[in-house]
């Protein structure tokens, strides 16, 4: 039974680094890396050439990956971020809170 503890869509809290704290959901997991893109943190600094779609150029804000081990899944329920058990709802795997049995699937 091997279910990954936090999926894309998720909504996690960073707990280390710069963005320690701060919520968002996951946009993308690299699993091989063990790395995700999550909207709103570990924002990076990036200069954009002028274009048809961007004619001011300039600098913007983009998401950088962050480690997966500095990410927890965050429950709405305990108003924090939770560590994940893994049980079974029938025949189908689940991810529930520690926290507060809330079901993340």
């Amino acid at each position: 039974m091997s279910i990954k503890r936090i999926k894309k869509g998720d909504d996690v809290v960073a707990i280390s680094g710069v963005s320690a704290g701060r919520t968002g959901k996951v946009l993308f997991v690299d699993s091989e890396k063990g790395r995700a893109i999550v909207e709103g943190i570990n924002l990076k600094k990036k200069t954009v050439r002028r274009s048809q779609d961007n004619p001011q150029g300039g600098i913007i804000d983009q998401e950088a990956p962050i480690a997966l081990s500095n990410l927890m899944p965050y429950d709405p329920q305990a108003k924090k971020g939770v560590r994940v058990s893994r049980a079974k709802d029938g025949d189908k795997p689940i991810r529930k809170s520690k926290a507060s049995s809330h079901v993340f699937d």
